[in-house]
């Protein structure tokens, strides 16, 4: 009887929406690749964990943590204070220690219907070396312009932060 009574109030009920403006759906995908100094096992370990050492695009000015937990449902954390206030940039979906490294989330684009895959492949190469390749796949709310300037950012993480730190010559 109950819900029987909900239901008539409820199409009783003037309801109001909001048109909301529909943005076309739209993806993009692309690769980054570098070879690094180190095993997959150093890579990996240099990619998760904190990061803090290398990658330096945050949200705060000066975060106490900046972290990527390296197990399905671990997270790409940035922790602003204390307080524990901050950003999740990301919910990783899979890791293979020392082979590959899966998350999911808009990074520096929270607050835009934007969802990107990343995946970390690691491969042993030549010399103590590894090859890493980024794998970036997007879809959503893609203002114009916006992949050239998601791969051109990993293309700098890979290239002008990952390598020179894992070669001991990242400049700041």
């Amino acid at each position: 009887m109950k819900t029987k009574i909900l239901a008539l109030v409820l199409l009783l009920v003037p309801v109001h929406a909001m048109a909301i403006e529909q943005a076309p759906a739209e993806y993009f995908s692309f690769s980054v690749q570098a070879d690094v100094k180190g095993t997959t096992e150093e890579v990996f370990e240099t990619i998760t964990g904190d990061i803090s050492s290398w990658w330096d695009h945050t949200v705060s000015e000066n975060p106490v943590k900046l972290s990527v937990d390296p197990y399905p449902g671990g997270a790409f954390m940035e922790i602003f204070d204390d307080e524990g206030h901050g950003v999740r940039h990301a919910v990783v979906t899979g890791a293979d220690y020392g082979k590959m490294l899966r998350y999911e989330g808009p990074l520096g684009l929270a607050g835009t219907a934007l969802l990107m895959v990343t995946t970390w492949t690691l491969a042993e190469a030549d010399q103590g070396r590894t090859t890493v390749t980024v794998d970036v796949h997007g879809a959503g709310e893609v203002g114009e312009g916006i992949p050239e300037i998601i791969e051109k950012t990993w293309g700098y993480f890979l290239i002008q932060r990952l390598k020179p730190y894992l070669e001991g010559n990242l400049q700041d």
